[in-house]
């Protein structure tokens, strides 16, 4: 058997809905920006942007041997394990 389809109706701003119009099918565009967001959101915090307290505990923690650095290449922000520096020294 398949997979039984659910209905999620979205609204949208007129701007948006203009931007969307040449779109030939909304419905696969939309589905195919949710599943990639989906692939992308933040480990932690689920996407939220906001960590509850224990999480901020956690992250206090970890923080202690992690600094969040700018790439000198690609110029993108990205954690750096602070005793994988110290080891290379």
């Amino acid at each position: 058997m398949g997979r039984k389809s659910e209905i999620i109706t979205l609204k949208v701003d007129s701007s948006l809905l203009e931007m969307m119009k040449g779109i030939p099918n909304r419905s696969d565009f939309i589905r195919s920006a949710i599943l990639s967001a989906l692939d992308n959101i933040c480990p932690v915090c689920a996407g939220t942007g906001i960590l509850s307290p224990k999480q901020q505990e956690h992250w206090q923690q970890f923080t202690s041997d992690h600094t969040v650095e700018e790439c000198g290449d690609c110029h993108e922000v990205h954690l750096v394990c602070t005793k994988e520096v110290e080891k290379q020294k």
